[in-house]
């Protein structure tokens, strides 16, 4: 049976932060919201955790999992980033954007695609997140909240309680999630490339390629 918590969305309870940074030290799955979708997510490294989220989501190893970083300067420890990107990076977060980057040897091996080095990277703009990764103090392994046989995240977290609480180890309560999930811009090949637009505006990327 997983823990709940409801957690202010705009000023989160610090006992609660670090309860829930217990959990995932712990070696806990989490539900937590972002500024797109919810997420779920463990402890960098955690193997196990990891397929926890690939059986719950039902994945194959070549899924692209997403480091979520605090700010700019973790963010930069886990990816190789050159001029050009590290110019967009800082004008487009924190926001709902998801970042594909050639991975540093900082990055797990079990999340890197088998046949290429690269990773997802994100930012996001949400105050329980952040909360969460400053009380962390190292990014979360993530993946969207979307399950098997659906195409949209689940955004209700009494719904998530109801159909989650056996497979996860808390819920974090933020209050309605969005329908969509980040979207995902590639930075691999110098020009920036959207590969699935969500809640993020794509327009700017369209406009640098």
């Amino acid at each position: 049976m997983s823990q709940y918590f409801q957690i202010h969305p705009e000023n989160p309870q610090l006992r609660l932060v670090r309860q829930a940074v217990e959990i995932v030290r712990g070696g806990g799955v989490i539900v937590y919201p972002t500024d797109a979708s919810y997420a779920l997510g463990c402890q960098l490294g955690n193997k196990a955790g990891l397929e926890r989220i690939r059986r719950l989501r039902q994945l194959d190893d070549r899924h692209n999992f997403t480091l979520v970083c605090s700010d700019l300067s973790q963010l930069s420890l886990f990816a190789r980033v050159d001029t050009g990107a590290f110019r967009l990076l800082k004008t487009w977060t924190p926001g709902p954007y998801t970042f594909i980057l050639h991975a540093s040897r900082e990055v797990p091996r079990i999340m890197l695609h088998p046949k290429r080095r690269t990773i997802g990277l994100r930012i996001p703009a949400n105050p329980i997140a952040q909360a969460l990764l400053a009380e962390l103090g190292e990014p979360l392994m993530s993946a969207s909240l979307i399950l098997p046989g659906e195409t949209l995240p689940l955004s209700d977290p009494e719904e998530m309680r109801q159909r989650l609480e056996r497979q996860v180890d808390l819920i974090v309560d933020g209050g309605a999630g969005t329908l969509e999930a980040s979207t995902v811009v590639s930075l691999l090949e110098g020009e920036p490339e959207v590969l699935r637009v969500g809640c993020g505006d794509p327009a700017p990327f369209a406009g640098e390629a």
